[in-house]
This record gives C-alpha cells, sequence and structure tokens, in this order.
C-alpha cells in the first residue's frame, strides 16, 4: 500500500494498565499471590489508535487526560507512535484513567477493572473541537469508554459530512440508543456483548447470526462479533459469513479485541474490501496475543508485512 496514508480519527479513551500476572484469577475473598507485574499505556480507544498507527495510518486521537503524569506520559506515548495530538485535552480536576488488569499466567485470560477518570469528562462540545480532522478522515472509530453523547456527536458530523465511514466497538457492554446505531456504519461487539445488547444465546454459530442479525434490525448497517480464537462472523448486504482464525497457544489476550478493531479501520480506511480485511484483522490480532502487555504486544507494519501487502486477486 503506497501513497497518501489512510486517514483514521479515534474518538475515545486513554487508560493507564496496571497488569498483574498470578497462576490463576482470585475468587471473590481469595487473594493469590502473583507473579508478574508490569505497566503500560491502554485504554480502548487508545490501544484502537496506537495499532492502526502501527500499521501505517494517520490517526488523530480525540481524548481527554488528567493534568497529571500520567496524563504526561499518555500524551509522550501518543507523539512517540506518531499519533496527531491536536485534539487531545487535560480535564483540571480529575485524574487520568486507569485500568487494574489481572491475567492468569496459565490460560492467558484476563480480567479488568476501569476506573474512566478523565475519560468521562470529554463532552459533545470537546468533541466539536476535532469537527475538521473528523471531517478529513476516511474512517472513525468509537467505543463505550467515553460518554454516549460525545460518541454521538462525532458519528453525526461523519455522517453529516457524508462518504466517512463508522466503526462502533460497544464495549465495555452497556444499553446501547438506537439512534447511535442508526448512524453506526459498522458495529463490532465481541461475543458476551453481543449477548448482553440482544438479550439472545451466542454460544452457536447459528445462534451468533439470529443475534448479529437483530443488531442489524435496530439500526447497524454492518455487524462483526470477534470470537476470540475462533475468528468472527461477518454480517453485511451479502449475509452472513465467518471468518476462521489461526490457533495459536495465547501468552496474553489482553487487547486483543482492540488490535482486530485498530487494524481493520486501517485496512478500511486503505479501501480494503470488508470481509478480506477481516480476515487479514483477524490474523494480526492473533499476532498480539503471543507477546505479553497491551499496545506492546502490537505488530508493527513490518511484522505483518505478509499480510497487510498481500492483495486479493479479485473482491
Amino acid at each position: 500500500m503506497s501513497g497518501e496514508k489512510p486517514k483514521v480519527c479515534v474518538v475515545g479513551s486513554a487508560m493507564f494498565d496496571q497488569i498483574a500476572r498470578a497462576r490463576h484469577l482470585p475468587k471473590p475473598g481469595e487473594t493469590v499471590t502473583g507473579c508478574d507485574y508490569r505497566t503500560g499505556f491502554g485504554g480502548k480507544g487508545s490501544n484502537q489508535a496506537v495499532m492502526a498507527a502501527h500499521l501505517g495510518a494517520a490517526v488523530t486521537m480525540v481524548v481527554k487526560l488528567g493534568r497529571d503524569e500520567i496524563g504526561k506520559a499518555t500524551l509522550a506515548n501518543y507523539r512517540a507512535k506518531g499519533i496527531n495530538t491536536r485534539h487531545v485535552l487535560f480535564d483540571e480536576k480529575l485524574p487520568s484513567g486507569v485500568a487494574p488488569i489481572w491475567v492468569d499466567e496459565t490460560t492467558g485470560q484476563n480480567s479488568i477493572i476501569v476506573v474512566p477518570g478523565a475519560n468521562d469528562a470529554l463532552t459533545p462540545e470537546d468533541v466539536g473541537l476535532a469537527e475538521g480532522s473528523i471531517r478529513g478522515s476516511s474512517v472513525v472509530v468509537c467505543q463505550n469508554e467515553i460518554p454516549v453523547a460525545s460518541t454521538m456527536k462525532a458519528f453525526q458530523i461523519a455522517r453529516d459530512e457524508g462518504g466517512i465511514f463508522t466503526i462502533y466497538n460497544p464495549a465495555p457492554a452497556m444499553v446501547v440508543e438506537e439512534a447511535l446505531l442508526k448512524l453506526t456504519d459498522l458495529l463490532i461487539p465481541n461475543q458476551h456483548e453481543a449477548r448482553l445488547l440482544t438479550g439472545m444465546a451466542t454460544e452457536t454459530e447459528d445462534e451468533v447470526v439470529a443475534a448479529a442479525k437483530k443488531l442489524q434490525d435496530m439500526g447497524a448497517q454492518k455487524v462483526i462479533v470477534t470470537l476470540g480464537e475462533r475468528g468472527a462472523l461477518i454480517l453485511d448486504e451479502h449475509g452472513p459469513f465467518f471468518v476462521s482464525s489461526r490457533k495459536v497457544e495465547a501468552v496474553d489476550t489482553t487487547g486483543a479485541g482492540d488490535s482486530f478493531v485498530g487494524s481493520l479501520a486501517y485496512l478500511l480506511a486503505a479501501k480494503i474490501p470488508l470481509r478480506y480485511a477481516v480476515s487479514k484483522a483477524c490474523q494480526i490480532a492473533t499476532y498480539s496475543v503471543l507477546k505479553y502487555g497491551t499496545q506492546t504486544s502490537y505488530p508493527t507494519a513490518s511484522d505483518v508485512a505478509d499480510i497487510i501487502q498481500h492483495n486479493p486477486q479479485h473482491t
């Protein structure tokens, strides 16, 4: 892929990850002894922005940080990744968001507590200040770690401009307004989130398809349900289609979903057809679970050059 960089705008969150590893996750009331502790930059929006930037996108981040050491370090991290920080804002009262993460050393699975802090103070007015950057992007990405009204504002700007593709990752899961889904070109929940959003079972392939169809009926144009190591379901104008994922022994699954979303945002901004882009994004997300950490586990363009540079013979 050559020429002008694909343009992606992420309106979302920043968290500082505090990652503790143990041989098993504690049950209620149980104390366990950990075997490793690390910190790192995270937050669903920031993770997705970093992944897209790693692959070569021109990324603008719209976010609010606390006026503290974590906020300063997060800003420096964006700049180190080549992310446009024109719309990185600071709150004078609230702290930067944090995310304590517990990782099971045996399985690689994780449990996360998100403390939003300044993320909750990103207002629709703040998002409005970034209107030019949103209108200048090919793809706009949002999640559920900022106020819903701010996500609505970002998508409304994109819709008013026309031709800007909106991706909504409804995580963490919460009740979603249909007005927001109607502004969503591509909805990307995981299996658990799809179940919570629809109230429907999502264990079998048929159940996942039925839940995706309900989400489409609720307003989303296209739906992808990510299925972890099983890949993903795409529901678009051509009907349901399952994309498989390569089986690997996961070291740490933290941030894999964000790796998928960020990769897909880059690929769609680069005009790769959806179904082929999903296959590539699954491969890139699989790559990310082979290393510890969140953003530190994300591959660069050179790491996955064979994936992102191989184009389909026909679409």
